[in-house]
């Protein structure tokens, strides 16, 4: 994959753009001259991002998922499914390689952006390396926070969208009203079992993050495939990674009442994080072998050669 204009610099140059000059990161993602990531006011398909009720045939599509994914996400489902991906016998293969193999995924419930997701990776880490140049962990976890989304494919089950892609929400407990399209939920089978219509539900109030039930998905999986193979990211790495997508959460302050002390000090990298997880999803491509190498750094940093998936 190459950018789509000239450049000679191999690092960072200035170019023209219609409103302003921008600088070129290595790779070729445009940030603004700033100084900073400078958030979009509008997604790939030129309407503000996260808005669901927008009329699209791409929103028509997101709305169905989350139907599916509202319907089919149960507490007894979730628990099924941990058991089963905590194994990690689908496969060996490095982080690079699973990288890779997202060229080859495009995520249903997103309505910001239709590209193959090792894209949106690349211009996710690459804002963050931009920003904060001496966190390195961040960037490693901006690249791999998605790689669960390889539970779509085959070789991993292939598992329906509304079972690996989407936001997150608890299980066990009432639905709070700002998870997106929480009208389906009357149609949920857990809408019928009363221990879970509190707002405690099953769980002790300040209980932590770790011993609720989230519905399931690529967060919860690459969690698993990074802890039990002995990742040294640092705890709130492993918590941007299990959480980025539980945005009634980090987004709308809802399930606080769950949360620990160490939830809540992790959640403060997990807000900075969503701006550029959010934020940077764009058509402009990331030239994947001019930062190859220092990804590939980052990896041997911190993970093993061979993981188990």
């Amino acid at each position: 994959m190459t950018v789509s204009f000239e450049q000679s610099d191999p690092h960072s140059q200035v170019v023209e753009s219609k409103n302003q000059c921008e600088l070129v990161l290595d790779g070729g993602f445009l940030v603004p001259n700033s100084g900073g990531f400078d958030a979009p006011d509008i997604n790939a398909f030129g309407h503000t991002f996260r808005d669901y009720d927008v009329e699209s045939e791409r929103q028509k599509q997101v709305e169905e998922f989350y139907k599916m994914n509202h319907i089919n996400q149960t507490y007894d489902f979730v628990k099924r499914m941990r058991e089963e991906y905590k194994k990690l016998d689908k496969l060996e293969m490095s982080i690079w390689e699973c990288c890779e193999l997202l060229n080859e995924v495009v995520d249903d419930s997103d309505p910001d952006l239709d590209e193959p997701q090792i894209e949106h990776l690349l211009q996710t880490a690459e804002a963050i390396r931009k920003d904060y140049p001496n966190e390195d962990w961040l960037h490693l976890t901006a690249l791999i926070h998605d790689l669960g989304k390889v539970l779509l494919l085959p070789r991993f089950g292939e598992l329906p969208q509304w079972a690996v892609v989407g936001d997150t929400h608890p299980l066990g407990c009432a639905f709070d009203e700002s998870i997106v399209h929480h009208k389906y939920f009357n149609e949920s089978p857990d809408s019928n079992n009363p221990a879970y219509q509190s707002k405690n539900g099953i769980y002790p109030e300040g209980c932590g993050l770790d011993n609720v039930m989230i519905s399931w998905g690529h967060d919860d999986y690459m969690y698993l495939v990074a802890k039990e193979n002995g990742t040294t990211l640092p705890q709130a790495g492993l918590f941007i990674i299990r959480y980025h997508s539980f945005y009634p959460l980090h987004r709308a302050g809802a399930y606080k009442h769950l949360m620990n002390e160490e939830d809540v000090e992790n959640l403060k990298w997990l807000q900075i994080f969503n701006k550029y997880d959010l934020y940077s999803k764009s058509k402009v491509c990331v030239d994947v072998e001019k930062v190859k190498p220092y990804y590939l750094s980052l990896i041997e940093k911190y993970f093993p050669e061979k993981l188990r998936w």
